[in-house]
């Protein structure tokens, strides 16, 4: 290699290498994406293109049964003397109202009538929204109750030695006679129904996050913070209940739709709603004596609480899975 070659290549690798300036704060930068656990959560949810489309299938059902009854109010008793009006199928209902504008739109006997000329149409809308405010009401009561006193349980052990005690007594009750026994003594209002659903509600919900909270507690994290001088309520706020993120999700939905089904079966019974709050439950429980002569007056509450049922536990397990944490590694 002559001269000329050895000071071409010692040019060349010069250029590979640029000074730069010795600043200690830009030398602590990490120069790194910023990453939102949140962000990224949603990002895994909205990837299954089947949750947009339950998400949409659920705002429906949901805008229905809320602005529905402000624009067709339901009144169960309102053809109760019009006795050729009960027990139509959907077609003879249009045919039958047909003449008879001043008893409501053709859309509102699209399902035809019930045992006493009621619309089946308007009375699920309005069944539903019942519903709907019931399991979101019962379960916002019941897991925020739930988390908080599951977390202070798991954590101190003196609380727990109490409320073990508690558990034991009213966990040997069965869930379903309390809440009936509650409902004939407190009386069948929505709210009666709210109480008999969350007066112990909560407790299970409660024992589960003792556990949870019981396997996270002595993990080194919670130790050191422990160690210095952490108060109790910031470190179950802030070292262990993010930790159980997915968990949570995943209790709420199996929770939303159960009290659904509670109503529905508590009101089958005729242990649920009073007469006067419409009910999918009571509209199943009236319907079922001839389900095989007038069909259309049990199978379209049946499939709507179903639905309602399903869509919230699939989207709830889907959001659980999208929280998990490892599944974003």
């Amino acid at each position: 290699m002559n001269e000329n070659e050895k000071d071409v290549k010692i040019e060349n690798e010069d250029d590979l290498f640029v000074p730069i300036s010795q600043d200690m704060i830009q030398s602590e930068k990490i120069i790194a994406p910023r990453y939102s656990y949140w962000k990224s959560v949603f990002r895994i949810f909205f990837k299954k293109k089947i949750n947009i489309f339950l998400i949409a299938l659920f705002v429906l059902i949901f805008l229905i049964a809320f602005i529905g009854p402000i624009f067709a109010p339901y009144v169960y008793e309102e053809n109760v003397n019009l006795l050729a009006a009960q027990h139509l199928s959907p077609s003879k209902a249009l045919a039958f109202f047909k003449d008879k504008p001043e008893l409501g739109p053709s859309i509102k006997w699209i399902l035809g009538t019930g045992h006493i000329g009621n619309s089946i149409f308007y009375g699920i809308i309005s069944s539903a929204r019942t519903s709907l405010l019931l399991s979101t009401i019962c379960a916002a009561i019941n897991m925020v109750i739930g988390i908080l006193l599951g977390a202070v349980w798991g954590y101190s052990k003196k609380f727990d030695a109490v409320m073990l005690v508690i558990y034991n007594i009213i966990a040997n009750v069965p869930y379903l006679l309390l809440i009936m026994v509650l409902v004939y003594v407190i009386g069948s209002g929505f709210w009666s129904f709210v109480f008999a659903l969350t007066v112990t509600g909560w407790l299970g919900i409660a024992y589960f996050f003792r556990t949870q909270v019981m396997i996270i507690r002595d993990r080194e994290y919670s130790l050191a913070s422990r160690c210095l001088g952490t108060p109790i309520p910031r470190v179950i706020g802030k070292n262990i209940l993010p930790f159980l993120t997915s968990v949570i999700v995943t209790i709420l939905a199996t929770e939303l739709p159960s009290y659904i089904s509670f109503e529905v079966y508590l009101s089958y019974l005729g242990a649920g709603l009073s007469a006067s709050i419409p009910s999918i439950g009571r509209m199943i429980s009236q319907a079922q004596t001839g389900f095989t002569q007038y069909p259309w007056e049990f199978w379209p509450p049946v499939l709507v609480a179903a639905a309602i049922t399903i869509i919230l536990y699939l989207l709830g397990q889907n959001l659980a899975d999208a929280s998990d944490p490892r599944t974003h590694m």
